[in-house]
């Protein structure tokens, strides 16, 4: 399984195949609508390019026809925008761009082909941690952690990792958290804009193990690989991409135990070799739009197996897309979908925490 892109970028789009009179044939179909959304909404604000790119594609009729002739799980726009970024595309205006790919589309395709989007934000530790602080404190155990979805694993290094929480409030008090022991500059700082009572604890919580399930875990010591993160860094967030680079660096000195395979099919196996005097937390970041509605059943089934079994803890941190999927099912409860349009929502064991950025930049508690 991979972790995707933020969930505006990888759910599915409605697979609408109608026209418009008032548009150019194929640029109203699903997929020039998925382009459109992203563009349009997950996009500003972040990365004024991939908006450009993204709603230049939608209003792009041969584009999209080259695009719907890949499987339909491909067609997703951070794979297309990533694939040409691996090979070699620099910000520009759309026309540049579009330049651009038809003189590398044969190699886009086959990055398209081959690979997923598995982005490995560390910055959604921030997003994790007050939950993950407070289970570890409720049960007085340390944690041991799964991911599914876990790509190279970088989001399971939440205790070694820097923290700075600024308040929204006036007076934007700032609460800063470091590991124990760590030499400043060793370690990326995350940062957050907080609403609401975050619970935000005094010290790191203490991980004592931790591993991830995923259809194609990412080696962060091998070269292609981690190229294959950067370029999934959207543009001009150049902080995003020293981030990563410091957490891969961590990584690399102890890398977690990482499983190949479907998550509905590794999990219950791989919770059984947690550590028994440890708190268990299963989480997941923008994975869920990659099942279908038999997988996400099974999956809730098998957490409230493992919570009734084990005490496992379920973290789930999933965009807005997700709430209504094209075969009607859903993943997290009923939400007015403007509140949490471009952004995920935390669930701490099936219940609603709190409303977060996706790149855990921001955090509002519910």
């Amino acid at each position: 399984m991979s972790a995707a892109e933020h969930v505006g970028a990888s759910g599915e789009p409605a697979r609408s195949s109608g026209t418009d009179s008032g548009t150019e044939p194929g640029t109203d179909s699903g997929t020039a609508q998925w382009y459109r959304h992203f563009g349009t909404f997950d996009a500003p604000g972040s990365s004024p390019c991939y908006a450009e790119w993204a709603v230049g594609i939608a209003g792009d009729a041969e584009l999209i026809r080259r695009i719907d002739l890949w499987p339909y799980n491909k067609r997703q726009p951070l794979l297309l925008l990533a694939a040409a970024r691996f090979l070699g595309a620099q910000i520009s205006p759309y026309r540049d761009f579009r330049n651009f790919l038809d003189g590398h589309w044969a190699a886009v395709s086959d990055i398209v082909l081959s690979r997923a989007t598995q982005t490995n934000e560390a910055g959604r530790c921030t997003t994790l941690l007050p939950s993950l602080a407070q289970i570890s404190a409720t049960e007085g155990r340390p944690l041991a952690l799964i991911e599914v979805g876990a790509s190279a694993g970088l989001a399971l290094f939440p205790d070694r990792y820097g923290y700075e929480y600024v308040a929204e409030a006036a007076e934007a008090r700032t609460t800063r958290l470091d590991p124990a022991g760590a030499r400043p500059g060793t370690y990326p700082v995350l940062r957050c804009v907080t609403s609401g009572p975050v619970p935000l604890p005094a010290a790191l919580p203490q991980v004592v193990w931790r591993a991830g399930i995923d259809l194609n875990p990412l080696d962060v010591r091998n070269r292609d690989d981690v190229a294959w993160l950067e370029a999934l860094v959207w543009p001009e967030q150049e902080f995003r991409l020293e981030r990563l680079r410091q957490a891969i660096a961590i990584a690399r000195e102890d890398p977690p135990l990482l499983v190949s395979g479907d998550l509905n099919e590794q999990l219950v196996g791989l919770a059984a070799r947690a550590p028994e005097d440890a708190a268990l937390v299963v989480f997941h970041s923008a994975v869920m739009a990659y099942l279908d509605g038999a997988g996400r059943t099974q999956f809730r089934r098998t957490m409230a197996d493992l919570a009734a079994e084990r005490g496992c803890h379920w973290l789930s941190n999933e965009g807005h897309t997700v709430l209504a999927q094209a075969d009607g099912s859903s993943v997290v409860p009923e939400m007015d979908d403007a509140r949490l349009r471009g952004r995920f929502l935390l669930l701490q064991d099936g219940e609603p925490a709190a409303i977060a950025g996706p790149h855990g930049q921001s955090l509002e508690w519910l």
